[in-house]
């Protein structure tokens, strides 16, 4: 992440906006389950509110820095797990649900996200729901934000058939401004 992407994924001003808006309409009528693993918390902005929730919220991120930084802020009330999502060193069918907002423009190819896709159906458990947001990855000010920074948007429209390729079922992609949620069930 570049400077300038860093300064604002560290705001008040995102933490704010992670808590009354994207995390409210990401969410809006999703059971989390009592076992809930976010996949690239970053700075942690939607860890802080998530972890308020009931049950236990693991996190994988890959940056040491953060992790570091999560744990400090976080103590005990958050697992931090330093790990890449595209191979997560976790058991088959752990999690009631897994949650990942505003990261999968990060990962640096389609493949990848696709790897951590397919990861995501490993560790769900039958009937566990993956459910999240993402930027569309247009406008100006958005690439403006990921210069010298990973910029791989994921199509809306291509992602329903690739969480079906992931193993995933009943996947819904909505989109509202800049941005879009998603949502998928592993099969019981």
């Amino acid at each position: 992440m570049n400077l300038a992407h860093a300064l604002v994924c560290s705001s008040g001003w995102w933490a704010r906006t992670a808590e009354h808006k994207l995390l409210p309409w990401g969410l809006a009528e999703v059971d989390l389950g009592d076992r809930v693993l976010e996949v690239g918390p970053g700075f942690g902005a939607t860890t802080r509110v998530l972890a308020r929730g009931s049950g236990s919220l693991t996190v994988v991120e890959l940056s040491e820095s953060y992790c570091k930084r999560l744990r400090r802020k976080l103590g005990d009330d958050v697992e931090v797990v330093h790990a890449d999502a595209t191979a997560m060193p976790f058991a088959d069918d752990r999690f009631s649900a897994v949650v990942c907002f505003t990261m999968l423009h990060h990962v640096p190819s389609r493949e990848q996200q696709d790897r951590l896709l397919s990861e995501v159906s490993r560790v769900l458990r039958p009937g566990g729901l993956i459910a999240g947001t993402d930027s569309l990855g247009t406008g100006r000010a958005f690439k403006l934000l990921h210069v010298r920074d990973t910029l791989v948007p994921v199509a809306p429209v291509e992602l329903p058939a690739r969480l079906e390729r992931a193993g995933l079922t009943d996947p819904r992609v909505e989109t509202a401004g800049g941005s879009f949620r998603f949502r998928a069930r592993k099969p019981l």
